[in-house]
């Protein structure tokens, strides 16, 4: 389900990538102000929104699937891109403060587990932002940008998968009220869609962007305790009445 890489750099490439990038990381800088000292890891391709905090933070990579392919990030500089098993990240418990994910989760083959990867990395009290595209939004019913491809998720959608994988939902945001028409003349009213969209709260934004800290202390299920079991008895010949009688002559 995971679109290719070379088409994820086309589209931030092209006009519709570039207003979708500058709204999208206006809603990202808005809840992560300050990353000075923050070790930061963008799972998916998250590259177009992880040069705001690159100069900031202690240490920031881009990890992208498999599945998906990898491009060189950043291009004039030595790479902090690689390839990873989404499940299975090169890195060990607790190590890192933030995790962004950007056209990860709707691509996950599983995001039960992805979450819960992305949970044992994440230091005691680190957050993730995670920008999913809106169920009920334009921009996922048209297979024209990325945010048409995969499975899109509604408000309460999010917040369940969240906290079956032991994270709590702190904060949210919504980006991309413009529609997804790339003609010129159409996206110099961007701004004013955007500006409408989120004044009347409207439920159509092309995309959600939750942020969510891990549970340290997350409820473990009760295990029920296995009885012990008595062994069966072998069964044992038993002399009949005649033949006692028999044995007494």
């Amino acid at each position: 389900m995971s679109i290719d890489v070379v088409d994820l750099r086309n589209f931030y490439a092209h006009r519709l990538g570039t207003v979708a990038r500058h709204f999208i990381g206006r809603g990202i800088r808005k809840r992560w102000i300050d990353l000075h000292g923050q070790r930061v890891v963008g799972l998916g391709y998250a590259t177009p929104y992880l040069g705001l905090f690159r100069e900031e933070a202690e240490r920031c990579l881009a990890f992208m699937p498999a599945t998906q392919g990898v491009v060189k990030w950043p291009s004039t500089r030595p790479a902090l891109a690689a390839l990873v098993e989404e499940l299975d990240l090169p890195l060990p418990d607790a190590s890192i403060d933030r995790v962004l994910l950007v056209h990860a989760l709707e691509m996950a083959p599983d995001p039960v587990a992805l979450l819960r990867e992305i949970w044992r990395v994440l230091s005691a009290g680190g957050q993730l932002l995670a920008v999913v595209p809106n169920r009920r939004g334009l921009w996922a019913r048209m297979d024209t940008t990325p945010f048409g491809h995969g499975r899109p998720y509604s408000r309460s959608q999010i917040t369940h998968l969240l906290r079956e994988t032991w994270f709590t939902p702190v904060s949210w945001g919504e980006a991309l009220y413009v529609p997804p028409i790339g003609r010129g003349w159409f996206l110099r009213s961007a701004v004013a869609w955007e500006r409408t969209g989120a004044t009347l709260s409207a439920p159509f934004a092309g995309v959600h962007l939750v942020e969510a800290t891990k549970q340290v202390y997350r409820a473990v299920p009760a295990r029920r305790e296995k009885r012990a079991l008595m062994p069966s008895l072998e069964p044992v010949l038993a002399p009949s009445p005649g033949g006692a009688a028999r044995q007494l002559r």
